[in-house]
C-alpha cells in the first residue's frame, strides 16, 4: 500500500476564506503610562478602521 501524504488529503479550497483575515496587535496607553496590547483578528478589508478606534 502506498503512503498517502497527509497534506494531499486536505481540502484546500474549504479553507481558502481563511485568508482573508488578519491578525491586528493595538498598543493602548493606560492612565499610568503603561502600554497593553490588543489583538483581535479582523478582515483585511477592515483593518484601518479598527486602528481609528472604529468598532469593527
Amino acid at each position: 500500500m502506498a503512503k498517502i501524504s497527509k497534506n494531499a488529503r486536505t481540502d484546500r479550497q474549504a479553507v481558502a476564506g481563511s485568508k482573508d483575515y488578519v491578525k491586528v496587535i493595538k498598543a493602548v496607553k493606560s492612565k499610568t503610562n503603561s502600554y497593553s496590547f490588543l489583538e483581535k483578528i479582523v478582515h483585511k478589508d477592515k483593518v484601518q478602521d479598527y486602528l481609528a478606534g472604529k468598532e469593527v
